[in-house]
């Protein structure tokens, strides 16, 4: 029963990011907003992961009550987006993108390290729960395209809070015994984040992130301007995560064969290959095709390994704020950097060179990868 209770929550939750990644900038758009400004509220969004996932997670490690914050950070999340309806002015949707996304982005983290006690010693399992996150993506990213073609991108925002809704209700079916109870008479967490390793993890991280920015944040219009209907976006979209979901039903087989740190060179290295495909091969139809499936590495691969090193560096009462600082390091820090930069290379020099950046900046974490993670399996 906890599995589909487990599932639920990934399949709205990422529902929701379906339709928020690869259509915001779309809606931006049809209100006018330049290209510097939208990169700018896209990184509005990501950098409140920066502060609210470790805020929630130090108060979730310390009361025991993680399930009770991830419904109240639901909730508040859904109130507040419902301030878009109101004005749609620049400084008007950036303060409502700050507000609605410190609850929206508070509540993952912690039902992350919620899956993971549930699971005990099964961590393996971990994938084909969050393969229904990946599920809910492709309803959403490959779905919606057809639906903004005909009416416009105005009616995102409606289909936004009615997932928001959804996220919130299927938090109220996860008991909070799933999350477990965790002692308090553990190493201070500044010890474990002094350690190499964690340094060289969280640095990876970070440097992932940022070079998803572009692709986050305008790889749907970079293709609307090569010609690309909004059909064939979204089925693009749909595609990466399909390729996502086939890394996640391997990962049980995958992890135990080859090793967490071998898995992770993988991921970083065929993710450089993607930025560069995408930067010098967008009008190619079968180019990008291929490069969607690398979306398998890119997120797939290298968000399971994530997880599961973050599992075992950050371990008891420091669970919370582990799965809380990937978040905000990597999709807060790193995304939002990501993002911002890539609006000014956009405007200041070229598209492609968004993603050359990005190569760049994968390459450098494969480097981190080599030469600072060792001697984890």
């Amino acid at each position: 029963m906890n599995y589909w209770r487990l599932s639920g929550f990934y399949l709205f939750y990422f529902a929701s990011l379906g339709t928020l990644v690869p259509y915001w900038s779309l809606y931006l758009k049809s209100l006018g907003f330049s290209l510097t400004e939208i990169g700018e509220l896209v990184a509005i969004l990501m950098a409140t992961k920066i502060v609210a996932p470790y805020v929630w997670g130090w108060i979730a490690d310390h009361t025991g009550q993680r399930m009770v914050i991830v419904r109240i950070a639901s909730l508040l999340a859904a109130i507040a987006f419902a301030g878009v309806f109101a004005v749609t002015s620049y400084w008007w949707l950036a303060a409502v993108m700050v507000v609605f996304s410190f609850f929206w982005n508070a509540s993952l983290p912690q039902f992350e390290a919620t899956t993971m006690n549930h699971l005990g010693n099964d961590t393996w399992r971990y994938s084909s729960i969050r393969l229904w996150g990946s599920v809910g993506f492709i309803i959403t990213a490959a779905g919606l395209g057809p639906l903004l073609d005909s009416y416009g991108a105005g009616v995102l925002p409606a289909i936004v809070i009615g997932l928001f809704i959804a996220i919130w209700l299927s938090s109220l079916v996860v008991p909070e015994s799933a999350a477990g109870h965790l002692p308090l008479d553990q190493e201070p967490l500044r010890k474990v984040l002094g350690r190499p390793l964690v340094v060289a993890l969280l640095s990876v991280c970070f440097l992932m992130q940022a070079s998803h920015g572009p692709y986050y944040a305008f790889f749907t219009l970079y293709l609307e301007d090569f010609g690309y209907s909004r059909s064939l976006i979204g089925q693009l979209w749909g595609l990466g995560v399909i390729a996502e979901i086939g890394v996640f039903l391997m990962m049980p087989r995958l992890l135990p064969r080859f090793g967490a740190r071998r898995l992770l060179l993988a991921a970083v290295g065929l993710t450089t290959l993607r930025w560069l495909l995408i930067a010098v091969f967008a009008a190619y139809v079968p180019v990008i095709l291929f490069a969607q499936t690398l979306h398998a590495a890119s997120f797939g691969l290298y968000h399971a390994v994530a997880i599961y090193m973050i599992h075992t560096q950050f371990t008891g009462v420091h669970q919370g704020r582990g799965q809380a600082l990937y978040s905000s390091l990597s999709f807060g820090a790193g995304g939002a950097a990501g993002s911002l930069v890539s609006g000014y290379l956009w405007t200041g020099i070229n598209p492609e060179a968004m993603f050359l950046l990005a190569a760049v900046t994968s390459l450098c974490a494969l480097a981190v990868v080599y030469r600072g993670i060792k001697g984890i399996i």
